[in-house]
């Protein structure tokens, strides 16, 4: 069985240190974004990060924050420890790839407080920061082994991924000729209309033609071509 076990405020010494290395996925991004709310196209569109100024998608910030809290949690002090403040300075993108590695070096103990002041530093794997900072903690005085929670798994359902494969498979295939039979509201004709730009069909509108063409001025529709 794999364990946790802390480090007490008297098995630490100024210097010590802890690490660990994350590489930032996609399912890291989007799972933070679920998680925090924060749907910020710099981090989850793809067209918009191209046009920004880093022309990348790039992990959200507290992303790198949380690998920090993780270690000060789990490894260093471990279980027990209690968080008082973090700074963090951003000096660099994480983008997806990147082998970020979190290092926490014990500066300053505190007996009075059992408080430690941890330098925290995110690099990546050009050995360039890309996150600094100080981090101060109340670290346990008696020792905690606990096992290892087992996380579960989880699966991201990806909207629309199905049908974005779908098109792409008709790509370079003819366009099926399609009769569409009384198509008098505005939401079936723009779903007509979006599936001829695919290319996916050509379309035959069939029915009166008074309402269709008034549900097309009401769409905003041109149905010449059709």
């Amino acid at each position: 069985m794999d364990y946790i076990e802390n480090r007490t405020f008297d098995e630490i010494a100024p210097g010590d240190a802890a690490s660990l290395t994350r590489t930032l996925t996609d399912a890291d991004i989007k799972l933070f974004a679920i998680m925090s709310g924060d749907v910020n196209p710099a981090h989850l569109d793809e067209e918009f990060a191209r046009n920004d100024m880093f022309h990348k998608i790039i992990a959200h910030g507290m992303w790198g924050g949380a690998l920090i809290s993780t270690l000060l949690g789990t490894q260093l002090p471990g279980p027990g420890t209690i968080y008082l403040s973090q700074t963090l300075r951003f000096r660099r993108p994480v983008a997806i790839g990147d082998a970020v590695t979190v290092t926490v070096q014990a500066l300053v103990k505190d007996p009075a407080k059992h408080r430690i002041t941890f330098d925290c530093t995110c690099a990546n794997q050009a050995g360039e920061t890309v996150i600094s900072g100080t981090a101060e903690v109340i670290a346990p005085t008696e020792k905690i082994k606990r096992p290892r929670v087992t996380l579960p798994d989880l699966h991201l359902h990806d909207h629309g991924a199905r049908y974005r494969q779908l098109i792409a498979a008709t790509a370079g295939q003819p366009a099926i000729r399609v009769g569409v039979v009384h198509p008098v509201e505005p939401g079936i004709l723009r779903d007509v209309v979006e599936a001829a730009r695919a290319g996916l069909i050509d379309p035959v509108l069939i029915g009166p033609q008074a309402r269709i063409q008034a549900a097309a001025d009401t769409a905003g529709i041109d149905l010449a071509p059709f």
